[in-house]
């Protein structure tokens, strides 16, 4: 299992994961610890743990307003299908009344032309 080495806080991290999440975890870890610089400009010092409590609630927020924005589209997005599935209904059965109509045409001018051209 690979291990990387990550800074938050001016303080070294030996982590491990999975196979090619090296990067991944890379970022999450800068961005960790630049919400913890931007707490720390903000704040003062006011004890390690304290601003990574701050920045990891701060994260936890982001993330349960991701979820519910997330939410709201799936529901959106379904509310968007039943539309577009009701709507190709219709227009299924508006084109096969057009079609039934234009076929009763079609029979009235073949029974005219008939008519026209024995008489």
């Amino acid at each position: 299992m690979p291990q990387i080495n990550v800074t938050i806080d001016g303080k070294n991290y030996r982590m491990a994961c999975a196979e090619g999440e090296e990067p991944h975890l890379t970022a999450l870890a800068t961005e960790l610890a630049g919400r913890i610089a931007e707490l720390r400009t903000s704040f003062g010092e006011i004890g390690d743990m304290r601003l990574h409590v701050m920045a990891a609630l701060l994260q936890a927020d982001e993330l349960d307003e991701t979820r519910r924005r997330l939410s709201a589209l799936e529901t959106e997005t379904a509310t968007l299908r039943e539309r577009v599935d009701a709507a190709d209904a219709t227009r299924a059965a508006e084109e096969s009344r057009l079609a039934a109509g234009l076929g009763r045409c079609a029979e009235r001018i073949e029974r005219l032309t008939k008519m026209l051209s024995s008489g």
